[in-house]
């Protein structure tokens, strides 16, 4: 047992301060959740379009049968809570009674406050907790209280909590089991980076988590309700300094990127085989998210695509105007006018020379060239979409009255439904989005997965519970 590590009391039991990150669709799910509460610790089911099964426990395929956006909206909620009643109900019965089962969800998904409330309806005694982050989930609080659950609110700074605290938490103090500090530079997935920080300059966790352990004492917040350390968290003889520390309180941590390379872990074989041969870097820290925010992935091919598309991207004007000078001859069709410089003008003819002969516009009053192959996939995914978002850049679905962001749809993004379903479900790992903590380039020397070794959940938790 690592020295000064201590259970904490949760959800009316003794666990150990280690906690399960709630991993993106279908990354984390009964499986190994499950078994992490098992293990003694605080398993966290993912609650983001998780997968439900027939009568016989196959996956039910997520096909949208409807017309239109808002019926397809209504099918993926009710796909939403349907999957993640039955991955609560499944996590649970693996726990037999130990450790703790909690939900994640994130705010910004799309009807994320009906599908909070239809599960939490429909899992009562089963979920102890709700972590929940992605934009500033003002009624988190309110809803888990109406249901008799915790809430653990994720963020990335004090500010952001102290805004949750004044118009909000307070209300429901009582209910405030956790606040999860998810560092915006070491985290996997979606990060909380705002537009103050810079995501090029990491900044140290711990005056950070400092501040927001100050913050949470001006609120009248006991030191006994932990604020969880996310992000960058490997091995605890790293953060032996914030075990037991009387500056920052109670301290738990989350694990997210290792419980991903576990026997029990639902991601496909291929995926913890890249796992294993990642090196320092090879995490991209990018914009690309329909969602708005910087997310972390694996610098994979489908990155990097990305990458090219926007670098072969112009701005352009409607009329002649400055250096704008030149009109674009390619890649339009001919009844429009785009004025562009005459360093663009000739990358364009570049461009459309190597085959990206399709201009696409951009809301940014620019122009990106692709190939007409994938010109019709973006159409085709916009054209597909159900509404995974409560606002999408890729798509401008918005849900709101008009179902619209108001915005042109920007082709530089992807349709992240699709590409998290597709590699979560055996798709083909180079061609879709991999998300990964910052981490994970450890796994290739960690001597623990020495010879290719994979782990059972429990394996790896009585070995983080030694330090190591």
């Amino acid at each position: 047992m690592f020295k000064g590590l201590q259970p904490i009391l949760y959800g009316g039991r003794e666990v150990w301060p280690l906690i399960e990150g709630g991993k993106g669709v279908s990354a984390t799910n009964h499986a190994s959740s499950g078994a992490w509460a098992a293990a003694g610790g605080i398993g966290t089911v993912s609650a983001v379009n998780a997968d439900s099964y027939d009568p016989d426990g196959r996956i039910v395929p997520q096909v949208y049968k409807s017309l239109t956006r808002r019926e397809r909206h209504e099918e993926l909620i009710q796909y939403a809570i349907d999957g993640a009643v039955a991955q609560v109900q499944r996590a649970y019965d693996i726990a037999g009674g130990k450790g703790a089962i909690n939900i994640n969800v994130l705010w910004e998904m799309g009807g994320a406050q009906r599908v909070l409330e239809g599960v939490l309806e429909r899992t009562k005694g089963l979920v102890t907790g709700v972590t929940c982050g992605a934009g500033m989930p003002y009624k988190l609080s309110e809803i888990a209280a109406s249901h008799g659950v915790s809430y653990l609110p994720i963020i990335s700074s004090a500010r952001a909590f102290r805004a949750l605290w004044k118009r909000a938490y307070s209300k429901a103090a009582e209910w405030l089991s956790a606040v999860v500090y998810e560092d915006p530079w070491l985290a996997g997935g979606h990060n909380g980076l705002s537009n103050a920080e810079d995501p090029r300059k990491p900044q140290d966790p711990y005056p950070r988590v400092a501040e927001l352990r100050a913050t949470m004492r001006e609120g009248g917040i006991s030191d006994d309700v932990p604020i969880v350390m996310a992000g960058g968290v490997w091995r605890l003889d790293e953060w032996a300094n914030w075990i037991d520390n009387p500056e920052l309180g109670t301290i738990a941590f989350q694990f997210g990127t290792r419980p991903l390379l576990t026997q029990e872990s639902p991601i496909p074989p291929g995926w913890k085989a890249r796992l294993m041969t990642l090196e320092e870097g090879d995490i991209l820290l990018h914009r690309f998210s329909p969602t708005g925010f910087y997310s972390s992935a694996v610098r994979n091919p489908f990155l990097r695509n990305l990458e090219a598309c926007s670098e072969r991207q112009i701005a352009y004007t409607p009329v002649e105007v400055g250096d704008h000078a030149f009109q674009l001859d390619v890649g339009i069709g001919t009844k429009k006018n785009y004025w562009v410089t005459r360093g663009d003008l000739q990358h364009a003819r570049e461009w459309f020379g190597a085959g990206y002969t399709e201009a696409l516009k951009t809301p940014d009053d620019t122009l990106v060239f692709v190939t007409p192959a994938e010109m019709k996939t973006i159409r085709k995914d916009q054209a597909d979409c159900m509404g995974c978002l409560s606002q999408c850049a890729f798509s401008s679905w918005a849900d709101n009255e008009k179902n619209s962001t108001g915005r042109l749809a920007d082709p530089r993004s992807f349709c992240i439904q699709k590409t998290l379903q597709d590699i979560a479900h055996g798709g083909p790992i180079e061609e879709n989005l991999m998300f990964a903590g910052h981490s994970a380039f450890r796994f290739k020397n960690d001597p623990f997965y020495s010879n290719g070794f994979v782990p059972t959940v429990k394996q790896l938790f009585d070995r983080i519970l030694t330090g190591a």
